[in-house]
């Protein structure tokens, strides 16, 4: 995968830069981390979904969101402000700067903004990529099963855990799904979440009926998470029908005129 070889170059470049050594030592100026495990599994402020708002500004197959994304006007805490009034639980933000347009900067940004717990959404490969998320401000991270041998997901776990940052595995494909399935929770059940992709990053395309299709194969629904493809209130109800009640939800945001206005639309008839 080029983004991967892409990354991996990243990392390299990244430790010339900055050493363990001093990461460790930004960590420990960093306040605690927000608890985001909590966050999304005590479903707050009167909803039956939890919903994890994404601030993404672009993707390589859909390139630029909106127009007015571009440059540097682009105000991730602005976004973060409305999906926290109108009914978001935590925040997602994309890091990856070549094929997404994030920045590392954009956490703090955000966590100075908003009291919600925020997501580093990157290709996490590489220990030295979670001392820089915690360094960054990350109360959570992702880690996507695809990308890592079991080996390797369960070391960033435990790392994971120790720098008190909540894990969302994600997997898309079954034999994913069955080879992480007896791993979820650890080190620590209450730091770790799984997420199943409705999009097949291979081809990009976007199913929101196959978190229905595995949901059968989830020994805990309550920390499952749906990601991609969620659209509308049916698409939450047809979810918690299932038993999924914690959703990701970006791209389908941040293409409305007004992300924050969107997401209330997309809770309007959750509220009990």
């Amino acid at each position: 995968m080029d983004i991967l070889e892409e990354k991996r170059r990243e990392i390299a470049l990244g430790k010339e830069r900055v050493s363990f050594g001093e990461l460790e030592a930004m960590v420990a100026q960093q306040e605690p981390p927000r608890n985001f495990f909590a966050a999304v599994t005590r479903h707050p402020n009167g909803f039956q979904t939890s919903v994890i708002a994404e601030v993404k500004r672009r993707s390589p197959s859909a390139g630029l969101i909106r127009a007015e994304y571009a440059g540097e006007g682009f105000r991730p805490e602005a976004v973060a402000l409305g999906y926290f009034e109108n009914g978001a639980s935590a925040i997602s933000c994309l890091t990856d700067e070549k094929f997404f347009g994030g920045r590392l900067e954009f956490i703090q940004r955000i966590k100075d903004a908003v009291p919600l717990p925020v997501l580093r959404k990157d290709f996490i490969v590489d220990p030295w990529q979670l001392w820089e998320s915690r360094a960054a401000g990350a109360d959570a991270v992702l880690l996507i099963a695809e990308c890592l041998t079991t080996s390797e997901m369960l070391d960033l776990m435990i790392l994971s855990q120790q720098l008190q940052m909540t894990v969302l595995l994600e997997v898309h494909d079954m034999e994913n799904l069955l080879r992480v399935r007896p791993h979820v929770g650890f080190p620590h059940s209450s730091y770790a979440l799984l997420g199943i992709n409705n999009r097949d990053l291979r081809t990009m395309r976007v199913d929101l009926g196959h978190t229905l299709r595995m949901v059968d194969m989830v020994e805990e629904p309550r920390t499952l998470v749906s990601e991609s493809g969620i659209r509308s209130a049916e698409d939450l109800k047809r979810l918690r029908m299932s038993g999924v009640r914690i959703v990701l939800v970006g791209e389908h945001l941040m293409r409305q005129e007004d992300p924050g206005a969107a997401l209330r639309e997309l809770l309007r008839v959750e509220v009990e």
